[in-house]
């Protein structure tokens, strides 16, 4: 009398049941490692998008200048147009606001995953761009604080990447 295969039995499944836990407990710290790093690979790429958006603000405002000193973007302030955007300029940089350094990047809160705080149109006057879903938004940030004088560059940092 022959006996045909019906299933599995409770060994087999027991095996495969293993192998599986094993495979995950293998895979799970691996995939949360992933996501901090694409969260810290985001965080550069904000970091870049700003600086690149100063950079263009201030090189039109020096354009603007040399074309026409008491025109729309002097040394002291006035605006630069970016795309067709008034940039409210602070020492010849994006102010620190959602007008000037926000709008110049073209970032977008509610799109983007951010949490932008603080900021101001005076010189020197910070403002953070945080991203949501980091375990500690208070590291996982950038800061731009505006140019403090005539001359000056702005100060713009990601302090430290530890809570994305």
């Amino acid at each position: 009398m022959s006996r045909s295969a019906q299933g599995f039995t409770l060994i087999e499944l027991i095996v495969v049941i293993t192998i599986i836990g094993i495979l995950a407990a293998v895979a799970l710290p691996r995939y949360i490692n992933v996501q901090r790093d694409a969260r810290i690979a985001k965080l550069q790429a904000l970091n870049g998008s700003i600086r690149a958006a100063s950079a263009l603000a201030h090189a039109r405002c020096l354009l603007d200048q040399a074309a026409n000193p008491v025109g729309p973007c002097t040394a002291a302030g006035g605006t630069a147009n970016m795309e067709g955007l008034a940039i409210p300029m602070i020492n010849g940089y994006p102010q620190a606001n959602a007008g000037g350094i926000i709008a110049a990047a073209q970032l977008n809160a509610a799109t983007d995953g951010l949490t932008i705080s603080a900021g101001g149109a005076g010189a020197g006057v910070a403002i953070t761009v945080d991203l949501i879903g980091a375990t500690t938004p208070a590291t996982c940030r950038i800061s731009y604080t505006s140019a403090a004088a005539a001359g000056s560059a702005p100060v713009i940092a990601v302090p430290l990447t530890a809570g994305c």
